[in-house]
């Protein structure tokens, strides 16, 4: 386990700066098929994307757990490990429950450096030891009480085929063993999403069927002095995490901008993801129309197209509309402070997925992972099954790092290619996009046919079965990745040195004689010129020589 922790997310000090993570999540009536839906984007400079696998196992009475945090590989403790854990493949397990986060900070004093438990142990422990999202509420807030809780505050996405919940969790400072949390169930026919922002405002007291929250939750935000007014005016978000420029901006933004592809009462909260207005948006929307796996992986692409805080048009987005802009996230000019955008998609991504949990199949066949590596806007969602007993070796843990490329890596044969189309994103993003969606159409194409030859075994053998979907599932990621590589290669050579190749019918064109035919020159568009000539005045005019 601690293998697979040292590689993974920022160290806590740097989580503020770079608002990372973001979840989207859909209850089973506001999906197209009776799917429940959660996305998660993890994304850090300092993460490497890895596809994690903890097989189920029997313990013995009196085994311990060492936990060690998520994000550093910080040794903090142990806890008695569970007598039976179940299968789990990266943020699902085998019963299609599946658990995403963001982190929001909030109070700095309300974190308690004595705590065992952060936020990421608490997800992958849970997912070992839970059958639902209720019963992962239960243990979640269980394991802090009882052992402290080590992170900041932070926002749960908890799903399994029936319910979809967020939980919002924070610490309750040194000395104050546990935290102080709200869970809310997300309607059916509704949408939520959170991204490093607190997002629980008032919450029904008496409605513990979608409503559940530590029982201190508001006396001690009166004894801490965050809060005065009655229980029923009470607000999570606002006593431990108010609003400033950076959680409008930065986080709510990314909200906004899912709620705004999906209800068109929703672009009357631009000025609130502009940190112009501090009314805050409602928690859950119903959408204007049911929403697929498919809709909610092109929504983990968002770069605020088509918004008013679409940015691919100014100085910044250089000669190619790049809806990309390098860290830092804020910088200075004569003393000014300004700040680039922080939309849904960004290059620090280590991995994303979309979770689909279905109640009418069995657990094995019902619950897929839609996994992808590196930039959620150019990566490929592989299909993984819940109950997938192998992990594919271009998504192992162990299979290159940070510092160490690997050629049979997804995560750097995506990132290899990301990093190519970002010098040229307007061309380059095109081509990318053709093989992005003629991968992922293929697995939609087969996944009925797949499913139902699934079912047929799991008559049989629910162990074939589960045998024949991990098959599937890395067959689908070699093949993919592979596919992925040879696109790589294809852009390396009809952009290189600055220069288009010619093609006809998907083969680049030679000369009468043999060679390469005489490449496209394309330059810049007139726009980019433009802006060259009114910085530059004639410093680059060709004049007449007499």
């Amino acid at each position: 386990m601690k293998k697979i922790i040292l590689s993974v997310l920022l160290v806590t000090s740097s989580i503020f700066s770079t608002f990372p993570c973001t979840n989207l999540l859909v209850g089973k009536k506001a999906s197209i098929d009776g799917s429940t839906i959660i996305s998660y984007a993890a994304d850090s400079y300092g993460l490497y994307g890895e596809l994690y696998h903890w097989p189920a196992r029997q313990y013995r009475p009196g085994e311990m757990l060492k936990v060690y945090e998520w994000d550093t590989g910080k040794y903090l403790g142990e806890i008695p490990q569970a007598l039976q854990t179940y299968n789990v493949v990266g943020n699902m397990n085998e019963h299609q429950l599946a658990i995403g986060e963001t982190t929001f900070g909030g109070r700095e004093e309300l974190s308690d450096s004595t705590g065992i438990m952060d936020y990421g142990s608490l997800i992958y422990i849970t997912l070992q030891r839970a059958k639902n999202a209720r019963e992962a509420i239960r243990i979640m807030t269980d394991l802090v009480r009882d052992y402290g809780y080590y992170s900041s505050g932070e926002s749960f996405s908890i799903a399994d085929p029936n319910e979809v919940w967020v939980m919002e969790m924070i610490g309750k400072g040194p000395g104050n063993k546990g935290a102080v949390w709200v869970a809310i169930r997300i309607p059916d026919d509704c949408v939520s999403a959170h991204a490093n922002q607190a997002r629980i405002q008032q919450f029904p007291l008496n409605d513990p069927e979608n409503c559940l929250y530590a029982p201190d939750v508001i006396t001690f935000a009166r004894k801490k002095g965050y809060y005065t007014g009655s229980d029923a005016d009470f607000s999570f978000a606002k006593a431990y995490a108010p609003l400033d420029f950076g959680a409008l901006r930065f986080c709510e933004a990314r909200v906004w901008s899912f709620f705004n592809k999906v209800n068109k009462e929703m672009a009357q909260y631009v000025t609130y993801a502009q940190g112009k207005s501090t009314d805050p948006m409602p928690l859950y929307i119903k959408p204007d129309r049911k929403l697929s796996v498919q809709d909610i992986q092109m929504a983990m692409r968002d770069h605020y197209e088509g918004t008013e805080l679409d940015w691919r048009f100014d100085v910044g987005a250089g000669p190619f509309n790049s809806p990309y802009r390098w860290s830092p996230l804020t910088f200075e000019v004569d003393s000014v402070e300004y700040c680039n955008e922080r939309p849904i998609a960004t290059q620090q991504t280590g991995f994303s997925f979309v979770a689909q949990m279905r109640s009418w199949l069995p657990n094995p066949i019902g619950g897929i992972l839609w996994f992808g590596l590196d930039d959620a806007a150019q990566t490929v969602y592989y299909p993984i099954y819940c109950a997938n007993t192998e992990v594919p070796e271009e998504m192992a843990v162990g299979n290159g790092d940070l510092l160490t490329f690997s050629w049979t890596s997804a995560f750097w044969i995506h990132n290899w290619v990301s990093n190519m189309v970002y010098t040229r994103y307007s061309d380059m993003s095109v081509d990318m996009s053709k093989i992005q969606s003629a991968l992922e159409e293929g697995f939609k194409t087969a996944q009925p046919n797949v499913e139902a030859k699934a079912l047929e075994l799991y008559k049989k053998s629910q162990s074939e079965a589960i045998n024949y979907l991990t098959q599937y599932s890395n067959r689908q990621v070699k093949d993919g990745v592979a596919e992925w590589k040879k696109l790589g290669e294809y852009l390396m050579v009809k952009y290189v040195d600055g220069v288009i190749k010619r093609e006809e019918n998907g083969t680049f064109k030679r000369n009468p004689y043999g060679l390469p035919a005489s490449p496209i020159r394309p330059g810049y568009t007139n726009e980019y010129y433009k802006k060259i000539v009114e910085q530059t005045g004639d410093k680059y005019k060709v004049e007449a020589v007499n």
